[in-house]
């Protein structure tokens, strides 16, 4: 490609809304453009990212023995009715209604559609198990999109899901796809972790997230450093800490002190000169079920999708400053597990501990010499805070867990019979009878991808893209457009370069080199190859590694050799 004949509109200044590495440059590079809150439309550049990141997914998938399909973005609300999702999904799913007044949505996610394909098509155990895969526009309606492509409203996904006629055939394909997973994003050049997840609003009885490894990731990952173990912050276990809060023994009874003002954490420990880990917090949460109460250490933090789990209730939030009131009877701060009339679910750390303090359910009064044994009705204890850093492992009891940032780009799932028994999906089993389907579900964000990469790869001057995704691999720079021997090396090599079968671009631009050299660091061309005053001089071109600070001058006849040897690195 010839720089002249495609459209690259570098910016020098990021979008002012602009909050993530990966968004800033992505748009001063000219791959995307924000069309909306969310939705970005993809320049030539970036498709060619697009696209090539789909095209190793789909060798790995193919490889793998999936098969390709292509399902509707606009889905009927009967299919999410049947499965329960409708209501359960909130607002994410935009919901929309045709002419004739019926109800539809914006595909978030295919499952419904795939287990209406397979119920129709598919009858008998012979013929499992089937695993089908599409890369696809989806559409969810988030209530704050940010971070570019991180996290959009519209965005390119693979999702794959598979059929089985037991559960050792689902593990098997579970254990395929992680293999599939492993490959790509090696393929694509990137450092990245599997770890143990939290299913979500998708189902399933337990799932992994691929984590590309980035310093400005949104997402903690926590391993053991002993075990390997390793699991995002959802998901990843605690146990009893080894260094439980020093108390005296409670011998007396709870008493109520006043603690004008004193609302957080900080405050009341300071105030009454305890340390913040005897204290408890009771957080109020929202649900479809009512409100109810989570208890945990005072220097540790709830983790809301544990707490879900736990209460086996839906649509969990923090409850607002108007319903603590309502339940508790006190300001936001106040709150205390003692009295109140609502399922309280405690943190495994609290059992037997005594001398702690808590909300009075009062404002400005503090309950003191608890005995959470004898004075809190605890309807379930559980693992319902943060693991942190340092934390023992709870897999092997000996490791201690470690904390990284990472960013999610692929999530595999065993879904069991979540969706084939809600929507009726049946086959004929070996002995003739009717069994439903057990399930898989497999998915990459592939603008996540792209974004992941330039999050872990990238300097002051730009994008460093991997070779095997990057938008073209060379970028062949005369410095002075209009010197005739510079301008017709650099068209020879141009030709030479392409018909060995390596993409490049020309930048047949006549402007300063200078500007050709920053553009070329800001999309991050992998390899840029210089054409100058050395050529004429002494017949020799200068290579420049993206990810290298220095420059090497090569013989103009090896320069070819030269090339297909550094690009494999």
């Amino acid at each position: 490609m010839r720089y002249s004949r495609t459209i690259i509109n570098t910016r020098k200044e990021a979008p002012s809304d602009a909050e993530t590495v990966s968004h800033k440059l992505l748009v001063r590079s000219g791959m995307i453009q924000k069309v909306a809150q969310g939705i970005y439309s993809f320049q030539p550049l970036g498709i060619r990212v697009i696209k090539k990141i789909e095209g190793i997914i789909r060798e790995e998938m193919d490889t793998a023995g999936a098969l390709e399909v292509l399902l509707p973005f606009v889905l009927p609300a009967d299919l999410w009715i049947e499965s329960g999702r409708w209501e359960q999904y909130g607002k994410e799913l935009l919901r929309l209604q045709d002419r004739h007044g019926r109800w539809f949505c914006l595909g978030p996610t295919h499952e419904e559609a795939i287990t209406d394909l397979v119920r129709r098509e598919v009858r008998s155990y012979k013929q499992l198990p089937l695993n089908f895969y599409q890369i696809q526009v989806k559409f969810r309606d988030e209530i704050r999109p940010r971070f570019g492509l991180m996290r959009c409203r519209e965005f390119i996904m693979k999702d794959g899901y598979s059929f089985h006629e037991d559960e050792a055939s689902a593990e098997e394909t579970y254990r395929s796809m992680h293999e599939a997973y492993t490959r790509i994003f090696e393929r694509c050049g990137l450092k990245f972790r599997a770890v143990e997840a939290d299913t979500g609003t998708i189902g399933g009885s337990f799932s992994h997230e691929f984590m590309v490894l980035a310093d400005t990731g949104e997402e903690v990952i926590l391993s053991c450093n002993s075990c390997g173990y390793a699991a995002n912050l959802e998901k990843a276990e605690t146990g009893i800490s080894e260094n439980p809060p020093s108390v005296d023994e409670c011998s007396h009874s709870v008493e109520k002190i006043h603690t004008p003002g004193k609302k957080s954490v900080e405050e009341v420990s300071s105030f009454l000169k305890v340390k913040p880990s005897n204290l408890i917090k009771t957080i109020i949460f929202n649900s479809e079920g009512g409100p109810f109460a989570v208890l945990v250490r005072g220097d540790r933090e709830v983790n809301t999708t544990k707490a879900a789990r736990l209460s086996g209730l839906t649509n969990v939030e923090l409850s607002d400053d108007a319903t603590i009131e309502k339940v508790t009877g006190a300001h936001t701060g106040f709150a205390g597990p003692i009295g109140l009339k609502i399922k309280k679910f405690a943190d495994n750390e609290l059992k037997g501990l005594t001398g702690m303090v808590a909300g009075a359910n009062e404002k400005d009064y503090h309950i003191v010499n608890i005995d959470v044994s004898r004075d809190i009705s605890v309807d379930i204890f559980g693992d319902l805070r943060n693991a942190v850093e340092g934390d023992i492992c709870h897999r092997c009891g000996s490791g201690r867990l470690r904390a990284t940032k990472g960013i999610e780009v692929g999530h595999i799932f065993k879904l069991g019979a979540k969706y084939s028994s809600a929507m009726k999906a049946f086959f004929l089993d070996r002995a003739g009878r009717e069994r439903e389907f057990v399930m898989g579900c497999y998915g990459i964000g592939v603008g996540r991808t792209m974004a992941a990469a330039v999050e872990q790869r990238h300097d002051e001057k730009g994008i460093i893209w991997p070779v095997a995704i990057a938008p073209y691999t060379v970028v062949i720079i005369p410095v002075n457009w209009r010197d005739d021997a510079q301008r017709l090396m650099a068209e020879k090599l141009y030709v030479n370069v392409v018909q060995t079968g390596i993409d490049a671009i020309l930048d047949d631009r006549d402007i300063s080199p200078g500007v050709k050299f920053m553009d070329a660091d800001l999309m991050g061309f992998p390899l840029r190859i210089v054409v100058g005053q050395k050529y004429i001089k002494e017949n020799r071109i200068e290579i420049k590694r993206r990810d290298q600070k220095e420059s090497e001058l090569v013989e103009i006849t090896e320069v070819i050799q030269k090339i297909k040897n550094t690009i494999k690195i």
